[in-house]
C-alpha cells in the first residue's frame, strides 16, 4: 500500500537514492547530488510558504518524490517528481498519489497556477501531465520567478482556479 507523507530530514539519503539513478542512468543527465543544492536542504528550499516536498513509501521504503516550490504571487513550480522504475504504472498509482497530494496542498494554500519544466526525453511524463490537466506553454510565458533548469525544454502550466486562466 502506497503512503504519501511530507518529507522529513532523515529522508535525505533515501530521496537521493530514488532521484539520482533516474536522472543519471535512465535519462543520461550527468548531474550529481552536489549540483542539486535543493536536495541537500529540502526544508529551507521547499517547505515554506505554499511549498512542500513529499515522499511516497511502500513498507517504509521511499519509492517516489514530488515537490512544490513557492515562486510568489500565488504561483508555484512542480519539481522533483520521480518514481522508482519498479513502482511505476497504474498497478501502484504512485505518480497519481503524489500529484493528488500536491494538488490538494496547493489548493488549500491558495496556489492559482502551477508550472513545470521537463526535458523532451520524458515522454511518459508529458502524457501524465497532460492527462492531469497541464497544458504546454511557451517558455516566454513563464513567470520571471520560475526556476528554469538547463535541461528543461518543455514547459507546462495548470490553473487551479477557474478565473486564473
Amino acid at each position: 500500500m502506497v503512503q504519501v507523507r511530507a518529507y522529513e530530514s532523515h529522508d535525505a539519503e533515501a530521496v537521493a537514492a530514488v532521484i539520482l539513478p533516474i536522472q543519471q542512468s535512465e535519462f543520461g543527465i550527468p548531474i550529481t547530488l552536489e549540483a542539486q543544492p535543493d536536495l541537500s536542504n529540502v526544508e529551507q528550499f521547499y517547505q515554506h510558504g505554499c511549498g512542500n516536498f513529499w515522499v511516497a513509501e511502500i513498507d517504509s521504503q521511499i519509492i517516489g518524490t514530488i515537490a512544490l516550490l513557492d515562486i510568489g504571487c500565488n504561483e508555484a513550480a512542480l519539481r522533483k517528481m520521480f518514481v522508482a522504475a519498479p513502482f511505476r504504472g497504474r498497478e501502484f498509482g504512485v505518480a497519481h498519489r503524489l500529484l493528488s497530494e500536491l494538488l490538494t496542498w496547493a489548493a488549500e494554500h491558495g496556489v492559482a497556477s502551477i508550472y513545470l519544466g521537463t526535458t523532451a526525453k520524458f515522454l511518459a511524463a508529458h502524457r501524465f501531465y497532460e492527462k492531469n490537466g497541464f497544458h504546454e506553454v511557451a517558455k516566454s510565458t513563464l513567470p520571471e520567478t520560475f526556476p528554469i533548469m538547463a535541461v528543461d525544454s518543455k514547459f507546462y502550466r495548470l490553473s487551479l482556479l477557474a478565473n486564473a486562466a
